[in-house]
């Protein structure tokens, strides 16, 4: 048994939610093959909600949010996983209601354990966690699917968060001509800096017209937000093209036709990092070890502390959040 800190989310009797840094012991940690010593977690915006009480996220409370988890086997009764190897853990239940990784150690099934790639330290995957690798994602099954460097600009939306950024900074290291759209006229360099050719206004993507096509402009799409702006990616995606959806910040909604479809032959992807198979999560993260690493990641931290979690978490959920937030555990 071994005490440690987390950050934990408490449910008062007036249905608020309060935040506090407790002590907790390994002991009361749920079942699992694998108890790992956490070294770095990161802020995503599911993570905010769980911190909120949305009981989409997380139904039982007190509760230690954190999807994403980075660091040492500390024991394992699973033969493929020995004490002292360097692991990640994003998706499957971690952070929802399984205790998650803003505490110091977490306890979980071997099945959802990652190795930690050469290439890559436990910072590096934390930088990236959930948000970076989501974005390897989208592109991977874009290419999948046809999209290739010469085949027309490719939109990122929501660009400024950590989804989008890093799927800015992918794109443009690989050679595509990258556009990006934002709302937050401040962060323009920032988003140059990553790679992006032009920059676009969301009002631009905002118009709920009815028109059941637009020009095609776009040889891809990564989209964070879901809603109308989906909808108007889709209607300019050029012919055989594809969208990839993998978030809902602006609506779960998308009051589309099925015209761009049946008569551009289009295709909407659907990205989801938390239930994919642990061989195919593997893939992804030696990509991000290799052929798509990324120079400088700190370009897209904040460093966190548990101290300093709760400001960051509202900062994220009012849209204030720029990049990647990183959470280490001293």
């Amino acid at each position: 048994m071994t005490s440690f800190k987390a950050f934990q989310v408490s449910k008062e009797d007036d249905g608020s939610f309060t935040r506090a840094i407790v002590e907790r012991d390994t002991s009361a940690l749920p079942e699992g093959e694998v108890l790992i010593k956490v070294e770095h977690s990161s802020l995503n915006y599911k993570d905010a909600l769980s911190a909120t009480g949305n009981p989409g996220v997380t139904r039982n409370y007190p509760h230690t949010p954190g999807i994403d988890a980075a660091g040492v086997v500390e024991s394992s009764t699973d033969a493929s996983l020995a004490v002292g190897q360097q692991v990640i853990v994003i998706g499957f239940d971690l952070g929802m209601n399984t205790a998650g990784g803003y505490g110091e150690y977490i306890r979980v099934p071997a099945g959802w354990v990652t190795r930690l790639p050469t290439g890559l330290t436990t910072r590096d995957a934390m930088i990236l966690g959930t948000a970076g690798f989501t974005a390897a994602l989208c592109i991977h099954k874009l290419e999948a699917a046809g999209m290739q460097s010469d085949g027309g600009p490719v939109l990122v939306t929501g660009a400024t968060g950590g989804v989008g950024s890093i799927a800015v900074k992918l794109l443009s290291q690989a050679g595509y001509e990258t556009h990006a759209v934002t709302g937050k006229a401040s962060q323009h360099g920032f988003l140059r800096d990553l790679g992006a050719a032009e920059i676009h206004d969301r009002s631009e993507f905002s118009d709920e017209s009815s028109r059941p096509l637009m020009r095609e402009t776009w040889g891809g799409v990564v989209d964070t937000v879901g809603g109308t702006i989906l909808v108007n990616c889709i209607k300019a995606l050029k012919y055989g093209q594809s969208a990839a959806a993998c978030g809902l910040v602006s609506s779960p909604s998308i009051p589309a036709s099925v015209f761009p479809f049946i008569l551009r032959h289009v295709n909407l992807l659907g990205i989801d990092s938390v239930e994919l198979p642990l061989d195919q999560k593997n893939a992804i993260w030696d990509k991000l070890a290799t052929a798509w690493q990324i120079d400088n990641l700190d370009a897209f931290a904040e460093q966190l502390t548990l101290d300093s979690l709760s400001d960051a978490i509202d900062r994220i959920l009012a849209g204030n959040m720029v990049g990647r937030g990183l959470v280490t555990h001293h």
